[in-house]
């Protein structure tokens, strides 16, 4: 239940900067304080969804989904997977 417990709070908080990018992408424009915001909540999501790409694979293979880490922003940005 713990793991659960653990995706449940990544997969929360991928639903609040979501939220946060929507509202920002629905403004008529940005300043470069908002502009700077909105890139910094796409590199986490990017993290965050490695994260959990990471996690759910690991269990799929029977490993431990706590090897898992948030990886640096070089590596998990502009990823398609």
């Amino acid at each position: 239940m713990q793991n659960a417990a653990k995706e449940s709070t990544v997969l929360d908080h991928i639903q609040e900067l979501v939220d946060e990018e929507h509202r920002l992408f629905g403004k008529a424009s940005l300043d470069a304080a908002e502009k700077r915001h909105l890139a910094g909540i796409q590199v986490e999501l990017d993290q965050c969804w490695d994260l959990l790409r990471q996690r759910r694979a690991l269990r799929e293979t029977g490993r431990d989904v706590n090897e898992a880490h948030l990886r640096p922003p070089d590596v998990v940005e502009k990823y398609e997977g």
